[in-house]
């Protein structure tokens, strides 16, 4: 049944107003730095009664040398609306950005002067319109266009109500030019290819890009590097991946491409080796072979040379790699904090590379804008001054499982609020391609201001450690990365500041399904989330929307080979379930449907196991309306209360 905001269970001590505090997070969702590195663009997801979940998105502009932000907006009602994709032009006096301030959810393309902040628009499109991207020349402007798709929401959105014949439209993003003194928006990529990413060739004549024929959100695991002609006309493969590929990056000279390679889970997720193939044709080359980190995002400079962003541990790390050969990266700077490449932000670099503006932020600091040279930056916001933090602090730990050295967060909360051995809650991290790092959760800090101590590991599968790290649990899932996340428990309690008497575990997608797994296999957690979890792989293979993204992970189709699909799946070991498990879903989540929470709560309900199901109407496989998002963070906190005990001491409960 479908249950949306029952009050089966009455709110948590304090998670309201604790969660309403959280909620003033401004998130900083991109930056933008101009080519002399002499100015900075962001854009901040300003707080709304929805939190920064359903917040809209402010574009700023500032002097990196001091000075108020400038508001850069297409608006001109006086009303916030979204707009966000800062890029400079090759001069830096100019700003293009997309915006939806004449029609909701229809995103133009538009241009700021820098000097001025006066804006005029470029483009009079019907469709969505992403990554916008100046020519070399600064004469034109590509963007990627999906052509009658407005509000195209992905993959983490609520899936469309599909009724027909299903799987007979196709639609394909391409890649489309305007003047940059405005006209008409032309597509010049070919009509049958889905491009997702793109770079404008140093010459103006040709982008590199990944892209894949037939759906958008379904292909994006089988994306091969195309070179397309900026005059138009068909693609020519330039790579065909063993995995999944992004961020293609030429080189100054246009002779050769630079892309990252690696088995990733989820879009925008990144991580993996960096890979060098001739623009003109021939074998690709990886330049960090071996390397114990995760490229995630890539800028071939000047003077600087091939940079990347990368996971390092769980550290955040600038990295300089040689491009002629293959060797240890040079590592610039690296630090125990957030720096998110990609997945909405990302750094960004001076022309010459000697400049790096990006988002800052850990469990203790919420994010801020910083900008200088590589580990010399200074603050430029203080848009989250008024924040703070409920964790007192955040510690690294590092454990033995196996063979591997694996790395994980322990937050923790204020010892004289909360005294005394606390109980633990494991958060494991969805994808499974991703990692956990020392960041500002909302999540993660609503139950560490309940006095809970929280554990974030990052298991076999993770980004961290290099391509073997992340491959281990490759036709393994839920069995070698469960041993890491125990072992990682004990780690935890040999810090003698958490009770592993009273540990729980929750997570969502990836992390959903190790919830529901963890329970079929071990007794060592007392209670359990799962949100938007997976109950059994055979059956999800047909019912989710993206199932590509299962087969470098299981090898086969589940029709080739069930038993790799079965041998990981918890209904094939449901009896075996004692502990009591919440289980929360979108109704219209595609990614992982509402069948599989269905599946995994009716099993335990039959077996008298304790359990709940909420569906959360019209939610996809992010979860946006502020009253779902206050009824799950409440359902979650009294589900611990009253499986895990009340962290409090007596006098104040």
């Amino acid at each position: 049944m479908s249950l949306t905001l029952l009050a089966a269970a009455p709110p948590a001590r304090g998670v309201e107003s604790a969660l309403a505090d959280l909620n003033r997070l401004v998130e900083i969702k991109q930056v933008a730095l101009s080519p002399d590195a002499s100015h900075v663009a962001w854009v901040e997801a300003a707080p709304t009664p929805a939190g920064p979940s359903g917040s809209l998105m402010r574009l700023r502009l500032a002097a990196r040398q001091g000075g108020a932000p400038l508001r850069i907006t297409a608006a001109t009602d006086g009303r916030d609306h979204e707009e966000d994709a800062p890029v400079f032009s090759p001069d830096g006096t100019q700003l293009a950005f997309l915006s939806d301030a004449e029609q909701p959810g229809q995103p133009q393309l538009y241009v700021a002067e820098v000097g001025s902040g006066r804006v005029r628009k470029l483009t009079q499109a019907s469709g969505h319109l992403e990554q916008p991207r100046w020519s070399p020349d600064g004469k034109r402007l590509a963007v990627l266009y999906l052509e009658g798709a407005a509000d195209a929401v992905g993959p983490l959105g609520p899936s469309p109500r599909e009724t027909g014949v299903i799987g007979s439209l196709v639609l394909e993003q391409r890649i489309a030019l305007v003047p940059a003194d405005g006209g008409k928006l032309l597509p010049i990529s070919p009509d049958d290819l889905f491009v997702y990413e793109y770079a404008w060739s140093p010459d103006g004549t040709a982008f590199a890009a990944t892209g894949a024929h037939g759906s958008g959100d379904d292909n994006w695991w089988s994306a091969e590097l195309f070179v397309i002609p900026a005059a138009g006309g068909p693609g020519r493969v330039l790579h065909h991946p063993a995995l999944q590929i992004c961020e293609p990056t030429w080189s100054p000279d246009g002779r050769r491409v630079a892309f990252i390679e690696g088995l990733m889970s989820d879009a925008g997720a990144n991580g993996g080796d960096v890979l060098v193939v001739p623009a003109s044709g021939g074998p690709a080359r990886n330049v960090t072979p071996g390397m114990r980190a995760s490229a995630a995002q890539l800028d071939w400079t000047g003077e600087a040379g091939l940079l990347a962003v990368a996971v390092m541990g769980g550290d955040s790390a600038f990295l300089r790699l040689d491009p002629d050969r293959a060797s240890a990266p040079t590592t610039l700077w690296r630090g125990p904090e957030h720096v998110q490449a990609r997945w909405g932000t990302s750094a960004a670099f001076s022309a010459d590379g000697a400049a790096v503006a990006f988002a800052r932020e850990t469990g203790l600091d919420p994010p801020e804008v910083w900008a200088g040279p590589i580990g010399k930056w200074t603050q430029l916001t203080k848009v989250n001054a008024g924040l703070r933090s409920p964790a007192a602090r955040v510690e690294a730990l590092t454990w033995k499982s196996d063979r591997w050295e694996v790395q994980g967060w322990l937050y923790l909360p204020p010892e004289d609020v909360w005294p005394g051995k606390r109980p633990v809650v494991v958060t494991v991290h969805g994808g499974p391609a991703s990692a956990a790092k020392n960041h500002f959760s909302i999540e993660n800090l609503l139950l560490v201001s309940q006095g809970y101590a929280v554990l974030t590991p990052n298991p076999r599968g993770s980004f961290g450690q290099g391509a073997a790290f992340t491959r281990a649990n490759v036709k393994d899932f839920g069995h070698g990365d469960l041993a890491d996340i125990v072992a990682g428990l004990d780690a935890a309690v040999r810090t003698g500041r958490v009770d592993g008497n009273r540990a729980g575990i929750r997570g969502h997608s990836y992390g959903g399904y190790m919830a529901m797994f963890a329970v079929t296999q071990t007794q060592r957690f007392k209670a359990s989330v799962a949100s938007a979890g997976i109950a059994n792989w055979l059956s999800y293979y047909g019912q989710n929307k993206i199932d590509q993204w299962m087969l470098p992970y299981f090898g086969a189709t589940v029709y080739a080979d069930p038993a790799v699909y079965a041998r990981s799946s918890p209904m094939q070991f449901i009896t075996k379930v004692k502990t009591p498990t919440l289980v929360l879903v979108g109704e219209r989540d595609a990614e992982c449907p509402a069948p599989q929470s269905y599946e995994f709560w009716h099993a335990l309900k039959t077996l008298k196991v304790p359990t709940e199901l909420v569906v959360y109407a019209d939610e996809g496989h992010k979860f946006r309306d502020p009253a779902h998002l206050l009824d799950r963070a409440q359902r979650e906190v009294g589900w611990f209360e009253r499986y895990l005990g009340s962290p409090a001491p007596p006098a104040l409960r």
